[in-house]
């Protein structure tokens, strides 16, 4: 193992991390665009890499790992790992390390402030202030959903998702929950839950996990949140719902793709509010990210287990 590692970082980070690198004698590459690297591009500066600082808009797959030879580990600066192909990487070697636990409250707190946004209808009251609409006050006027005593239904009850419950508690909300390990049948609480707030992790088996037939199955009156991953839920079959009034609305801090194109026709639907993957978009949040992830590649780069590695299979 060579005292000094070149190690290519995909996108600026907060926080002093890349300085604790240089200061161990390691030779940084940041890639200087406000874009990620396409994937040729991230093969072009990964391939004489021995580490690797990716996030997940960084497609880490068996193409990229057999083009960049001299890899000896990963660093993912997020929780998911849905981004890089881990069983090529074990095949291969290669230790993959994520950034758990720093971002759930963050997380949770986006998540909430989605529902009550969505709930009380803020983006649509706010536009018509700022387009001139602001009339009279009317008793009808942007009338939306009560939070005490309504039922959430938590769909992955992991960190993020007992944090989420946590706050639903304070509005005096009742809280269902359906989890791989137990909680109710998902069509049941589909069927009963005023909002329907995502926290499942990107798999074979969440995969548009809500789709038309889930759909069908929630209220006229509920809303859909979606801190998790775009490709949870059936975007198109969401588009349709929201214009068929199938459910009542929907608010997304992911999508499918990201990011969104300005004429995407989610974006023209109904009672839809989509924020732009700001989950754990908090100072406290990132730093501490860049640090797991920092402390990481020190660790791999020295011959030491990830303090933060990948979950075994």
């Amino acid at each position: 193992m060579p005292p000094m590692a070149r190690i290519f970082v995909t996108r600026r980070l907060v926080g002093d991390g890349l300085m604790r690198l240089r200061a161990a004698g390691h030779d940084i590459e940041l890639w200087p665009g406000a874009e990620p690297p396409s994937h040729d591009e991230l093969i072009a500066h990964a391939q004489h890499a021995d580490a690797l600082l990716c996030t997940l808009s960084d497609r880490i797959d068996a193409a990229f790992l057999d083009a960049c030879p001299q890899l000896m580990m990963i660093a993912n600066y997020a929780v998911g790992l849905d981004n890089v192909d881990l069983d090529a990487a074990r095949a291969r070697g290669i230790p993959v390390g994520n950034t758990p636990d720093v971002l759930t409250d963050a997380t949770a707190d986006l998540a909430f402030a989605l529902l009550l946004a969505a709930a009380r209808r803020i983006p649509q009251s706010a536009q018509a202030v700022k387009e001139g609409r602001w009339g009279t006050w009317q008793p009808d006027g942007f009338l939306g959903a009560d939070l005490v005593g309504a039922t959430l239904g938590i769909v992955g009850a992991g960190r993020i998702g007992e944090a989420m419950a946590r706050r639903a508690t304070g509005f005096d909300m009742q809280i269902l929950k359906t989890t791989s390990r137990g909680g109710i049948p998902l069509d049941e609480l589909l069927a009963q839950s005023d909002f329907v707030s995502l926290h499942v992790p990107l798999t074979p088996q969440t995969h548009h996990l809500i789709d038309a037939a889930a759909l069908r199955r929630m209220k006229p009156t509920a809303i859909l949140v979606n801190t998790a991953r775009g490709q949870v839920v059936d975007q198109q079959a969401l588009i349709d719902a929201l214009h068929a009034g199938t459910i009542a609305g929907a608010a997304l801090d992911v999508t499918d793709p990201e990011p969104l194109p300005a004429d995407h026709p989610l974006l023209r639907a109904p009672n839809v509010l989509v924020v732009p993957h700001i989950g754990s978009a908090t100072m406290r949040t990132r730093t501490a990210m860049t640090d797991l992830a920092v402390d990481n590649l020190l660790a791999g780069l020295a011959g030491r287990p990830l303090p933060h590695a990948a979950p075994a299979p």
